[in-house]
């Protein structure tokens, strides 16, 4: 490649894929970002359909500030190109007696609700403040972007984070705040959210808690796409370029590194590094699928525990239903015994608990004037639950349609004007998810930090990993520290050119 311009090879432009192409553009390389679909996103895609749009994924966005330290690496300002609108409250949680929780962005708020509900609890939810707040210090200021890829690392960090419980559940963890169950659910359930079970997932994760409540929850106005444009016009505005349309078959390697990476099309596109934004397994399993691997091997890949799926119904209405909030959470009459369905018995159960979004109550151009844009979202178990999603979506639909027109959502089948969903067996043929997991590994304890594939590949040099899937995790806030991971491990290009003549890179 040019002297002055080494070149890196970026696959797939979901959130993590964007940002460390920008920011290893920003370090003078050339960036070429392949992504298999027709616009980039990834699970951030956005869907145009009869006048309405959807977001087909990420709708919380959190901790904006790594939105504005990337727009910063290209001398930009978040907000001159995305209005962020901070909500209050965060969401609602409607339980299956209709109780409903306000998620309120004031302290005060939230402890009024606290003390409405089971007043002898609101002492310790004082003291989960406290404690949630710690965690947060150690797992996500100290270590998400911190590498994880020797030994040492995660030994270092043991200590402290073994002090904090990471040993147990998050679920376990607040129990020892909240005797209301309706409270220990409205606290524990935030794992979903990353695409783990709260009965399983490591208590690092009450970190969630705190990040809300610190940074906020904003929604884009636009729709979470605003952003992925955003992102995608600083990309080329630092010289990377997009190949959409463009699968990548296989991960090309030379003397034990990385070296470009192979299209369906037979293509090849040489690179002098190679950062992949698919899920890590995909990308062993498949695209690295002709190269010996010491550590994830087929087998290994195969042992380890996968998240649940997503059942997501996108649907217009030709009403609005100003009752609903932006952010709802409809939950059923079964909250862990519905979890060991989806995780442990991989059984697609009867009922379901459903996150409902309507942008439209913040952002009315989403939809046609008077109308309204909807998600409802169910957790479902991944493809080894053998459902045949193919036959199954339709009647799978109509139950979610039935469940929200008997609980908020009054005349919603007669009000439905367009409408698609996405299923598990979406996820891994569109999204190239290994088992249809939406969220890649499940966020246990041994699956997290080392115990995760690591940001720079065991496998072979120069390549390097971004997503949901390695570490820190998933969420949006997540996936773009991982992308700092990366970035903080690959030189500056001009540095780039004297480690390679000297043969250390």
């Amino acid at each position: 490649m040019s002297e002055a311009a080494p070149h890196a090879v970026v696959i797939g432009s979901g959130f993590g894929g964007l940002a460390a192409a920008l920011r290893i553009a920003a370090k003078g390389w050339a960036v070429t970002v392949v992504e298999k679909l027709d616009a980039p996103g990834g699970r951030a895609y956005v869907y145009q359909q009869d006048g309405f749009t959807f977001d087909a994924g990420p709708t919380i966005i959190t901790a904006p500030y790594l939105l504005e330290e990337l727009w910063a690496l290209a001398g930009a300002k978040l907000s001159d190109d995305v209005d962020l609108r901070p909500m209050d409250p965060f969401y609602l949680i409607r339980f299956d007696d209709g109780d409903v929780i306000r998620c309120s962005a004031t302290l005060e708020g939230m402890r009024a609700e606290v003390e409405r509900i089971a007043p002898d609890d609101l002492p310790h939810f004082e003291r989960f403040l406290k404690d949630s707040a710690k965690i947060y210090k150690v797992a996500f200021e100290d270590l998400a972007d911190k590498p994880f890829h020797t030994l040492g690392s995660l030994i270092s960090a043991a200590p402290d984070l073994i002090k904090l419980g990471g040993f147990r559940s998050v679920y376990s963890k607040i129990c020892d705040y909240f005797t209301n169950e309706k409270l220990r659910i409205a606290f524990s359930f935030h794992p979903l959210l990353i695409g783990g079970n709260p009965f399983t997932t490591t208590a690092y994760y009450c970190l969630i808690s705190h990040l809300e409540r610190l940074h906020g929850v904003h929604f884009a106005m636009g729709g979470t796409g605003t952003l992925v444009k955003g992102l995608a016009r600083l990309i080329e505005k630092l010289g990377g370029t997009f190949r959409l349309n463009a699968q990548v078959d296989e991960i090309l390697i030379k003397d034990g590194s990385a070296c470009g990476v192979r299209l369906s099309t037979g293509e090849v596109i040489e690179a002098d590094l190679v950062v992949s934004n698919a899920d890590p397994a995909w990308t062993y399993s498949k695209l690295m699928k002709h190269q010996p691997r010491k550590r994830w091997t087929d087998r290994k890949l195969a042992r380890q525990s996968y998240s649940m799926s997503l059942f997501v119904w996108y649907f217009g209405t030709n009403r609005r239903y100003d009752d609903v909030y932006h952010h709802l959470m409809v939950l059923g009459p079964r909250y862990q015994e519905l979890l060991v369905d989806i995780f442990d018995r991989k059984k697609l159960a009867d009922d379901f608990s459903l996150y409902l979004h309507r942008p439209t109550m913040t952002d009315p151009s989403l939809a046609p004037e008077g109308c309204d844009a909807f998600y409802a979202l169910s957790p479902v178990p991944h493809l080894e639950s053998g459902v045949d999603w193919e036959s199954f979506a339709q009647t799978y639909q109509a139950k979610i349609m039935q469940r929200l027109e008997e609980t908020v959502m009054p005349g919603l089948s007669n009000s439905i004007v367009t409408s698609r969903v996405l299923t598990p067996q979406d996820f891994q043929d569109r999204l190239s998810s290994v088992k249809g997991a939406a969220f890649s590994f499940e966020p246990k304890l041994f699956q997290s930090a080392w115990f995760r594939p690591h940001n720079k590949s065991e496998e072979c040099r120069r390549l390097y990993l971004v997503g949901a899937g390695t570490h820190p995790g998933a969420g949006l806030p997540g996936v773009i520290s991982s992308a700092r991971v990366v970035a903080d491990l690959v030189p500056e290009a001009v540095d780039f050119q004297k480690e390679a003549r000297a043969g250390a890179f």
